[in-house]
């Protein structure tokens, strides 16, 4: 599966195109610089930044660690880590759900540096599912609905669905993911018990082996970032979905995140 084109910004007003290796490699080695300020709404501390490699410039999204709110739940300092986390997920299943994203130094310290993607803000997981090009994106929402499960991603908002200029969905916002309990929180329960596609499940499949794999890169990369307890559960995860075949049904605790956008 080739990679897709990113899009994203120099700025909010100028919106650009870059091949997705030339998006990783300034994320992984550019300079992050100029802040534009923080994102509103979120929970953390999160900021809009300008990364620079060699000739390039775009946008990105800046989350450093020692900007976290404590959780009771998660470990603190790890938020950071989960979101890189997810993207090393995206990419060993070749979905690639998450934009690029590392965890590096950055102008406040250790954090998650992602490509910011350029999107409407008034679309989202609700207006996608109604709108025109709802048929065109549904495969990529239903393996949306299987990576969370695998994550366990327990802060699917409407509002962390991302569609861009070509249709693209994007899912943002992964630091709540890969708690060893089931915390699966979505807005996504429309695939709920329903059949999961065969070439969804040859990717899963694939993605069962690729976790027994000690030379694995990206097995490497999670077992840095993740705990033993952690990689045992995505394990875990993982084989359940192949036994079930089918999309997870909501739990008996709180399945939903709040707000729901």
């Amino acid at each position: 599966m080739s990679k897709p084109t990113i899009y994203t910004a120099c700025n909010l007003e100028d919106p650009i195109t870059l091949d997705y290796d030339t998006v990783f490699d300034a994320i992984m080695d550019g300079e992050v610089v100029a802040e534009h300020g923080m994102m509103r709404w979120g929970s953390n501390y999160t900021f809009l930044v300008n990364i620079h490699h060699e000739d390039v410039v775009f946008m990105g999204i800046y989350k450093p660690r020692m900007g976290e709110r404590p959780l009771w739940d998660f470990p603190d300092g790890t938020l950071c880590q989960r979101e890189t986390a997810s993207f090393v997920m995206s990419e060993m299943l070749g979905w690639d759900i998450v934009p690029p994203t590392v965890l590096r130094e950055g102008p406040r310290g250790i954090g998650s540096v992602q490509a910011f993607i350029n999107h409407d803000p008034n679309e989202h997981y609700f207006t996608i599912r109604e709108g025109e090009t709802f048929s065109k994106v549904d495969t990529q929402l239903q393996r949306m609905a299987v990576f969370d499960a695998i994550v366990n991603n327990a802060d699917r908002k409407g509002g962390h669905c991302l569609i861009d200029d070509a249709d693209k969905i994007w899912g943002i916002d992964h630091g709540l993911t890969y708690h060893p309990a089931k915390k699966l929180r979505t807005v996504i329960w429309d695939y709920a018990g329903k059949p999961i596609a065969k070439d969804i499940l040859a990717d899963v499949q694939t993605l069962c082996g690729k976790l027994d794999d000690e030379i694995d890169p990206h097995l490497q990369q999670l077992n840095q970032l993740l705990t033993p307890r952690e990689m045992l559960s995505v394990r875990n995860r993982v084989e359940g979905l192949l036994q079930l075949g089918a999309f997870p049904m909501p739990g008996s605790g709180p399945n939903r995140p709040w707000p729901a956008v």
